[in-house]
């Protein structure tokens, strides 16, 4: 492992105040802990829109997509039913496919 360097930051009482919370709740063992893997996902995060910023897009667009036919499918859902026969109902078929 890396020698670590011992560094001062300076936090909005709030950011502190979450750091010092997920410690409590048994998040991280430590204030520090909790700090490098904030740091570790800020790298993680600069790498992937440094590297591939077409693989960040492409994921954004398509959730934005399926956000969208999310919505389209409720608003069909919530219309009211015109006629609650089945198809074999409405075309003159019983259960074993025979015209009634």
């Amino acid at each position: 492992m890396n020698v670590a360097e011992k560094i001062s930051v300076t936090m909005t009482p709030d950011m502190l105040r979450d750091i010092r919370d997920s410690v409590s709740a048994g998040e991280y063992a430590s204030t520090s802990e909790a700090l490098r893997d904030a740091v570790r996902l800020w790298r993680q995060r600069r790498h992937v829109a440094d590297i591939e910023p077409s693989v960040v897009v492409a994921e954004s667009v398509a959730k934005i997509r399926r956000a969208r036919i999310d919505a389209i499918i409720a608003r069909y859902q919530k219309r009211p039913l015109l006629d609650s026969r089945s198809a074999d109902e409405i075309i003159g078929y019983n259960e074993f496919g025979v015209p009634e």
